[in-house]
């Protein structure tokens, strides 16, 4: 089966082999199965060990997923919050060239040894990391690069509170904690105000439409949180960001994280998402919890390169 979503092989279990290959290649539709694994077992032998610590990753399959429907082979992708460089190993997978800009050295480095890991797995694409600001994105990169990119893949950072694992040290050993949930400084985007994530994530999508080739697409996947028991709406934050910048939103879907068995959900919502949501309702105030990403895509207007 072929390394590409939406379904894997364990799937939707809806006993018809040709409609699952159709899935696993990326078959369109709105609702995108990309949660049939967890994430550790999507990463396994892809990534190296210590990118499981970085707070906010991207899911594989939603990056598969994205770059096997908006491009083709040979196709520059990029990625300018690239993190750990889920979105340029997947393009480099996928045989298009992957590149991308992290803010933070750590990530960075991690984003290195990744690249480095899929090509000694024999990736047929290339893939390029860039230390810096994305709010001055185009600067960042070689010049050659304004005006090819086919896609861009990313999401914004928007702190703490959906990231990292829980750790339970068992009995008489301590509360339970939370790990790998912050980045590495409190100037990072994740931990500004709404307004200002706002302000600094729609100089972002302006570089990117710089960045973009005419007919060029965007896919940011993004999610509201609770804060203090306020919903905060990041995806309306998206599109009002892209909107600005000058792109136009085209689609809306939803990636789930969740998995699908028997026409039922199996939820991979952290320990303390479940916990917030059985408290909210046990105070009478029901909640749900969030089994999908919203995927906006944008496009740069423009004649679509033939």
């Amino acid at each position: 089966m072929p390394d590409t979503p939406s379904a894997s092989r364990h799937g939707t279990e809806n006993g018809n082999p040709a409609v699952d290959r159709l899935l696993a290649q990326g078959y369109p539709g709105s609702v995108w199965l990309t949660g049939q694994q967890p994430s550790r077992e999507l990463r396994k032998g892809r990534y190296v060990a210590e990118a499981i610590t970085h707070p906010g990753k991207m899911l594989p399959t939603i990056a598969r997923y994205a770059i096997n429907t908006y491009t083709e082979p040979g196709d520059l992708v990029a990625d300018p919050m690239a993190g750990i460089g889920t979105t340029v190993v997947e393009a480099m997978h996928l045989n298009r060239r992957g590149i991308g800009v992290e803010y933070e050295d750590r990530w960075a480095a991690l984003a290195a040894v990744n690249i480095a890991l899929a090509i000694k797995n024999g990736a047929a694409g290339t893939g390029e990391i860039y230390t810096g600001d994305s709010r001055r994105l185009p600067s960042l990169l070689p010049a050659q690069i304004r005006g090819s990119v086919a896609l861009v893949v990313t999401s914004p950072p928007y702190g703490s509170s959906t990231h990292g694992h829980v750790r339970t040290p068992g009995p008489r050993r301590g509360k339970v904690r939370k790990i790998h949930h912050r980045y590495g400084g409190s100037d990072n985007l994740a931990y500004r105000d709404h307004d200002t994530l706002a302000e600094g994530f729609t100089e972002i999508l302006t570089g990117c439409r710089t960045i973009l080739r005419p007919g060029g697409h965007v896919v940011v996947t993004a999610r509201p949180y609770r804060r203090h028991g306020e919903l905060i709406d990041i995806p309306g934050m998206v599109v009002a960001a892209g909107e600005t910048a000058g792109l136009e939103l085209v689609e809306e879907c939803v990636a789930l994280m969740a998995g699908v068995r028997n026409g039922l959900l199996v939820p991979r919502a952290s320990f303390f998402q479940q916990k917030n949501v059985r408290d909210a309702i046990a105070n009478g105030d029901p909640q749900w919890l969030p089994q999908h990403e919203d995927v906006l895509i944008l496009r740069r207007g423009g004649a679509v390169p033939r």
